[in-house]
């Protein structure tokens, strides 16, 4: 049983590296991984060096390609210990 890797990403420079990290991980190229979601290796490249540039769905798009995903942490949570949790979707005073 393998365990879950995280990548804390705080700046879309942070982002750049482990995108290319993990393409390299998976040992593909930028054509290749572009080609996986329809682009040329140029666009890759500026996937990579500048992923803040790009839509959410693009960049979802190279991390399903890469067999990774977003996922939010709820900090304000975690940090918190005497607060009540927050209200759930099925739950009347939820305000969203």
């Amino acid at each position: 049983m393998s365990t879950l890797q995280t990548f804390p990403v705080q700046t879309s420079a942070q982002l750049s590296v482990h995108l290319k990290s993990l393409r390299k991980a998976r040992g593909l190229t930028q054509t290749a991984l572009g080609q996986r979601i329809g682009v040329k290796q140029v666009r890759m490249a500026d996937i990579e060096k500048n992923p803040g540039a790009v839509s959410l769905d693009q960049l979802l798009q190279v991390l399903h390609a890469l067999d990774a995903r977003v996922l939010l942490a709820d900090l304000r949570r975690y940090a918190e210990t005497d607060t009540p949790s927050a209200p759930t979707a099925n739950s009347p005073t939820a305000d969203w």
